[in-house]
């Protein structure tokens, strides 16, 4: 090595140090929090993938490729991309990283930068040798992970019990629209528990760590899907509800809804993929996958082809017979006609890249999905099929659902907090009788810090509730804060919801997901540790915001989203 390389690579390293030093000084619970958020574990990283050789990059054995595959998997693919060509972080591609070298790279893995990139050395995250693996890693050809055809999805579609053979009336005396599902997320399983009675009625096997559950129209059929891409299709209608139907629709995926429109209801089934990028229609009361669409495409801003644009969140308009499907890296907003899959129409509209969650307004003619590394809501009209309005907001945000309530003020809008900072964002969502205020940001409120996850109301509270469970703080993501919505000026109470949980250990206790039950009179929480902590759901009265019930059982293991059935099912949030 050069006299000159040393000398930079030494400045670099000071650099580096000084970056990440003043990073955390400036804004650790943001840089924390994002960290958190992007850095989930991938499916991808326990999929077999070929090794090509290079001859300009470092040696690499294959357990070394291998473990540092897994590693990239685990950490880093949510940022820079299954095929390292660039997401919300950066491309890794070996044009980039080889002319860097080693000894560069190892010192930004270590060290971290300003721009978001986490420390992972000196965090104690990665170890000097794992740091020197992923530096050598990631000067390889980019794996590619194996394409999931029809052929592939019928290979795991199975019937449990065939429409034939299912209940024609409900053989149960549950009130099925207020059970809650609740996924249990390191245990491939979801909870169905009573919301009258606080019981527990199944735990239900499905795909790792659920992302979300989803109502039929007729308010018969759950439908959750996993990370690693597996749909379950649960009967709430048999003695006990349990899965009728299963399929993977790919490696990786986090969305799945169905047809809700008049005529169409239970119809039709959709779900989305991370990877491979592309979205399916099944059969509303089989699985049976009819279409598959890939979303490989060019970027809604520089027009640039992008090999990955993973689908995001999936819902299905009540105004026409169409599936709003969001392409996270692209920016496109696509509305999906299914009422002819023979000769399949696609409005695609061109709205923010890096497209995530979110939810309807209050009349459901208005889809709000945050761009969240564009820093913006996109408000898409369903009724006309056209973007209604690009709102900037805070940064980074995490809606949800979002949270729709009627402002004294500004009337109808809906709200979303944010990961990267304390704020809650306020979009005017009514066209017709406040005109002035139609989707802009009409107010900011502010929250406990950055980190949040969710955000909810219901039609009944005069309550708006945030989470942070990201948040590096313990005492901000062990607690909620709720607003008074006909008096916001005055700042957000704290509810102590980890305490209220009684605990007897250490876990982390994060609370996460307010859900409200049908009736609009309890809000949810899921108090969220490791594995091996015990974990509760906690209930709270509305009306007086005090502690009215603690769930706890062995079952229940690391418990995060949950979703009311009325509420899902009508969209009310």
């Amino acid at each position: 090595m050069t006299t000159k390389r040393i000398t930079r690579l030494v400045a670099l390293a000071a650099a580096a140090l000084a970056s990440a030093t003043a990073m955390a000084q400036s804004g650790k619970a943001v840089e924390e929090a994002e960290k958190n958020y992007q850095a989930g574990s991938s499916p991808l990283a326990d999929v077999p993938m070929y090794q090509s050789t290079n001859p300009k990059a470092p040696a690499m054995t294959q357990a070394e490729f291998e473990q540092a595959r897994k590693m990239y998997f685990e950490r880093c693919a949510g940022c820079h991309g299954v095929l390292r060509k660039g997401a919300t972080g950066k491309p890794l591609t070996p044009d980039i990283t080889l002319s860097k070298g080693t000894d560069y790279l190892k010192i930004f893995i270590a060290y971290g930068s300003p721009a978001g990139m986490p420390n992972w050395q000196t965090s104690g995250e990665m170890s000097e040798k794992e740091v020197d693996l992923m530096a050598r890693y990631v000067q390889q050809d980019p794996p590619t992970p194996p394409e999931f055809s029809m052929a592939d999805m019928k290979q795991t579609w199975k019937i449990i019990v065939p429409p034939e053979k299912r209940p024609t009336k409900k053989m149960n005396n549950y009130n099925i629209s207020n059970i809650f599902s609740t996924t249990l997320r390191d245990t491939g399983e979801v909870a169905l528990i009573d919301g009258d009675t606080k019981q527990i009625i199944n735990i239900v096997k499905t795909g790792y760590a659920v992302h979300i559950s989803r109502m039929s129209a007729s308010g018969r059929y759950l439908f959750v899907i996993g990370r690693d891409a597996k749909i379950n299709m649960i009967d709430l209608w048999m003695e006990k509800p349990d899965n009728v139907a299963e399929i993977r629709i790919g490696l990786e995926a986090r969305s799945v809804d169905t047809s809700k429109f008049k005529g169409y209801e239970d119809k039709f089934a959709i779900a989305g993929s991370y990877w491979p990028p592309q979205y399916v229609i099944m059969r509303g009361d089989t699985l049976e996958p009819l279409k598959i669409v890939s979303t490989r495409g060019n970027t809604v801003d520089k027009q640039e082809y992008h090999p990955e644009p993973r689908v995001a969140s999936i819902v299905a308009s009540h105004y026409k017979p169409e599936f709003v499907v969001n392409v996270k890296e692209t920016g496109q907003t696509l509305l999906v006609d299914y009422s002819n899959l023979d000769a399949l129409k696609v409005t695609t509209i061109g709205t923010a890249r890096f497209l995530h969650d979110g939810g309807m307004d209050s009349t459901g003619r208005y889809f709000m999905v945050a761009a969240n590394q564009s820093n913006k809501i996109a408000a898409v009209d369903l009724k006309e099929g056209k973007l209604a309005k690009l709102i900037d907001v805070g940064k980074i945000p995490h809606p949800g659902r979002g949270a729709n309530f009627v402002h004294p003020k500004y009337g109808p809008v809906w709200s979303t907090g944010h990961l990267g900072d304390e704020t809650i964002s306020l979009i005017g969502t009514d066209p017709v009788k406040h005109k002035e205020y139609a989707f802009k940001k009409v107010a900011e409120l502010k929250g406990q810090g950055g980190g949040a996850l969710f955000i909810k109301s219901h039609p009944k509270s005069q309550h708006l509730y945030s989470d942070t469970p990201l948040n590096p703080d313990p005492k901000i993501s062990q607690s909620v804060a709720v607003y008074d919505i006909k008096n916001l000026d005055k700042g957000y109470t704290v509810l102590p919801i980890a305490e209220w949980a009684d605990l007897k250990d250490d876990g982390a206790k994060r609370v996460v997901q307010p859900e409200f039950n049908k009736a609009g009179d309890e809000v949810w929480f899921s108090v969220w540790s490791a594995k091996n902590k015990q974990s509760a759901i906690v209930v709270v009265d509305d009306k007086t915001l005090k502690l009215k019930a603690v769930i706890k059982d062995p079952r229940l293991i690391t418990p995060t989203g949950h979703f009311n059935v009325y509420n899902t099912q009508h969209d009310v949030y």
